[in-house]
């Protein structure tokens, strides 16, 4: 029962020493390597996220050297950079990087077969309309699944012409479900 509460003030030292030089290291990398590495723009973002994070767990628990830690952090940043750079030059390393946007709702009707092939249901899509403080649905253009997980609500525009950000999306003719 001791051994869970304390081991040795050696082992104590070891691990404050690694935690210290851990985060350091980490900091300095996503200071170089810039914004992206921490953003959460799609799957892949977040398996670095979550590969940065358990990296840095077993290096300030000294469970394995600092040399290691360093070169599974630099990898991990550095296939991240290279893939984002591919994906932004190719339109197919896009697409199997990065999953699409879906709409879920568009003019005034429920999308029903995106909604099933995201397992987003009606409930779901009207939460987040009023999360956005909006009330009626009359209100709303569209709802959109991002590449993240987010769901993005897009209120009609009172203003004419102009770029839709919606120009990219997939807008199924008589796929429309209706209200549900």
């Amino acid at each position: 029962m001791e051994d869970l509460l304390f081991e040795n003030w050696e082992k104590l030292g070891q691990v404050g020493l690694m935690t210290i030089a851990s985060f350091v290291i980490l900091f300095l990398f996503i200071r170089i390597s810039g914004k992206r590495t921490l953003a959460k723009f799609n799957a892949f973002d977040f398996v670095v996220t979550v590969a940065l994070g358990s990296t840095l767990a077993y290096m300030m628990l000294a469970m394995v050297p600092l040399a290691e830690g360093v070169m599974v952090l630099f990898l991990i940043i550095a296939l991240q950079y290279l893939f984002a750079k591919l994906a932004s030059t190719s339109d197919k390393m896009e697409h199997l990087i990065n999953s699409s946007p879906r709409l879920l709702f568009y003019k005034g009707k429920y999308l029903k077969e995106n909604m099933n092939t995201e397992a987003i249901t009606v409930d779901e899509i009207n939460a987040v309309v009023r999360q956005e403080g909006i009330e009626r649905l009359d209100d709303v253009l569209a709802v959109v699944i991002e590449l993240n997980g987010e769901i993005s609500v897009i209120k009609k525009s009172d203003s004419p012409g102009g770029k839709s950000s919606l120009e990219d999306l997939y807008i199924p003719d008589g796929e429309v479900a209706g209200d549900l």
